[in-house]
């Protein structure tokens, strides 16, 4: 059941106004190096965790999407996640709304601009085939899809290391 999710992938799709996201399921081998995770099929669907803004060099916001048993041991408030939970985090450039702030007379309203380069990423909870890193397989992708290459997924343990003490998880559920 568990690995039905990693079977498929989802295909860039364009909205009226030029926004590229990703979420039409279709067959692929498009599969991240290192963890071998492809794009879950329905995530756009999953329930939402947390958002967030990331100021800096990133400057983008960001919603961070879980599965069902993600979106459980959440609201369960255990501290660990047990095999299948599956984590999305999702980024867009943070932009100044010119329509909105046009409504409150200054610059208030900010909202997602383009995908930037990684858009979207996937943690997959599997604690004996990721035993090595932590019971977490990591994916990256690029707003078409495509699975970032070896040397940026080896990258995503270590970021994740110093989380440690919440399963090497940084998102703490918006309740």
């Amino acid at each position: 059941m568990f690995c039905a999710a990693y079977v498929t992938k989802s295909a860039a799709e364009t909205t009226s106004d030029g926004q590229t996201w990703v979420d039409k399921p279709v067959v692929s081998s498009d599969a991240a190096p290192i963890f071998g995770i492809t794009i879950p099929a329905g995530y756009r669907d999953w329930r939402l965790i947390s958002v967030a803004h990331e100021a800096g060099n990133l400057n983008d916001l960001r919603a961070i999407l879980g599965n069902d048993v993600a979106i459980k041991t959440y609201r369960e408030g255990k501290p660990t996640f047990p095999d299948g939970a599956i984590i999305a985090r999702l980024a867009w450039t943070h932009v100044p709304s010119e329509e909105n702030n046009k409504v409150f007379g200054r610059a208030q309203s900010f909202v997602p601009g383009s995908a930037p380069d990684w858009y979207l990423q996937f943690m997959v909870k599997d604690s004996k085939k990721y035993a090595a890193t932590g019971g977490w397989g990591f994916a990256q992708f690029n707003k078409e899809g495509k699975p970032a290459d070896a040397a940026k997924h080896e990258t995503c343990f270590p970021c994740h290391e110093p989380a440690k003490a919440r399963d090497f998880v940084f998102t703490h559920y918006a309740s």
